[in-house]
């Protein structure tokens, strides 16, 4: 007979290791948007003619 605390425990397990996974892969996708835009703003600033006083 299997014990409902050990099922509740596997339970909160899971959902741990489901918001951990789902925090990694957002963290992920938001460094790699963000290391896009920043190399999207260098190749802009680079190509962008400078104002002479």
């Amino acid at each position: 007979m299997e014990s409902p605390f050990l099922s509740i425990l596997a339970l909160v397990a899971v959902v741990l290791l489901l918001a951990v996974t789902g925090g990694v892969g957002y963290l992920t996708v938001a460094d790699w948007r963000d290391r896009r835009r920043r190399e999207e703003e260098k190749r802009v600033t680079r190509n962008t003619p400078r104002k002479r006083r």
